[in-house]
């Protein structure tokens, strides 16, 4: 498994509990599309964490860069449903931070020799 991270901070004037229903409804779409495989919201607990990341943490599983592409291909669209949900996600966000992380030892991976 692939997993997509994105740190970022709500901006101004924009709820969180509404944040949180939009990441939902566009991160069950995906799952739903078989864009990703599961998904998880999290925000920071009393401050810890480095500066540099946002508040809130969404994590993305997908079984590989290809299904990843085809969630990102969706997203370039820009139309319809699918941006719709799209729009009510990164309309609300700023200092985004995104990162890519995979499983390790990867399933592929040969035994050091």
């Amino acid at each position: 498994m692939d997993t997509y991270h994105v740190w970022c901070d709500l901006k101004e004037g924009v709820k969180d509990l509404a944040f949180s229903g939009s990441i939902g409804t566009y991160m069950e779409h995906l799952k739903a599309e078989g864009l990703i495989e599961s998904w998880r919201l999290t925000r920071r607990k009393l401050g810890f964490g480095p500066p540099t990341l946002g508040e809130f943490h969404i994590a993305m599983e997908v079984k590989d860069l290809a299904q990843l592409e085809r969630a990102f291909q969706g997203a370039a669209v820009r139309e319809g449903e699918f941006e719709k949900r799209h729009a009510a996600v990164y309309s609300a966000v700023t200092n985004l931070t995104v990162a890519l992380y995979r499983d390790f030892p990867d399933p592929v991976r040969k035994n050091e020799g």
